[in-house]
């Protein structure tokens, strides 16, 4: 196979991730084709209703891989951080690439940083993790729903229909846009999404021709280190809305997981682990099991 068709959503962001993966395609296999087929998903559809009400079905990925088990695209392009816990029957994750900046940053209508914000100020996000983790900071700001694409956000901050929204900084630099963000936040202040920043390359489980070309841009620290993080949330369920933060991170063999949980009445339990990354699964697992009972949660049944 010297030809893949390559679908994906249609957003800004979407496109320049698709890019991406193209580009590391034909850099890995030169003489490989690759055709793009823009998809909209049902996430695209929804548009008026908040991403929380959503977490966990998958709404920006289960259209595009309607389309991959018919066979009408070879593989999918998805940001990790929107693939549910466990992976669609008759599919599987071919490669994850390298990961981008897990960070999350804020972009303000003033140019403030986070502290310098007024008062009350409204800050546009529409991730409960999001908005925990920044009202433990600033318990007086208030945390508002918002849709729309990058651009769209940041717009509605210029105009000022907030004093600033929070998004993920790899977004950001994905579409030229980081001259933008006042602040970037310290992964010890702001706890990115299980996933976040990573992309997937998602393939027929049966396909071993376009497993194999995939394959070889499988950046394997990244891939051991969502290995845990998605461990981690597939223990909490696969359509968990609680407020979770995850990020993992292997260097030379050994993984270091670090994670927060928080159940409905906001109790937070925090906590880390380390270990090596061939048993980043188990990891993850055990790490979730132990911060839900801190917090309180019941732990999901095994998958």
């Amino acid at each position: 196979m010297t030809r893949l068709v390559l679908g994906t959503r249609g957003s800004k962001l979407a496109l320049a991730q698709a890019e991406i993966v193209t580009g590391a395609l034909r850099a890995a296999i030169p003489g490989i084709e690759v055709e793009t087929m823009v998809l909209r998903t049902e996430g695209d559809r929804r548009r008026d209703e908040p991403l929380e009400v959503m977490a966990g079905e998958g709404v920006f990925v289960k259209d595009i891989e309607r389309r991959l088990l018919a066979g009408e695209i070879d593989i999918a392009v998805h940001s990790l951080k929107d693939m549910p816990a466990v992976t669609a029957e008759g599919l599987t994750i071919g490669a994850v690439l390298q990961r981008g900046d897990a960070r999350d940053a804020i972009v303000t209508r003033d140019g403030n940083s986070f502290a310098e914000l007024p008062a009350g100020a409204r800050i546009g996000s529409d991730s409960r993790r999001r908005e925990l983790q920044l009202k433990a900071m600033r318990p007086d700001v208030s945390v508002e729903s918002i849709r729309g694409n990058v651009d769209t956000r940041i717009a509605k901050a210029e105009a000022g229909e907030y004093e600033a929204v929070v998004l993920a900084y790899a977004g950001l630099q994905r579409l030229g846009l980081t001259g933008k963000a006042t602040q970037v936040f310290a992964l010890d202040e702001v706890l990115p999404a299980v996933g976040q920043a990573a992309l997937a390359v998602e393939c027929r489980a049966g396909d071993a021709d376009a497993l194999a070309l995939v394959k070889q841009i499988e950046h394997e620290p990244t891939r051991q280190a969502i290995d845990a993080e998605r461990a981690f949330l597939r223990r909490l369920g696969t359509g968990c809305s609680l407020p979770i933060g995850c990020y993992g991170e292997v260097t030379e063999g050994t993984l270091r997981l670090k994670a927060f949980v928080a159940n409905e009445a906001g109790r937070i339990a925090k906590g880390t682990s380390q270990g090596p990354a061939s048993a980043a699964a188990r990891s993850g697992d055990m790490l979730a099991v132990r911060l839900m009972m801190e917090a309180g949660v019941k732990p999901a049944a095994r998958t």
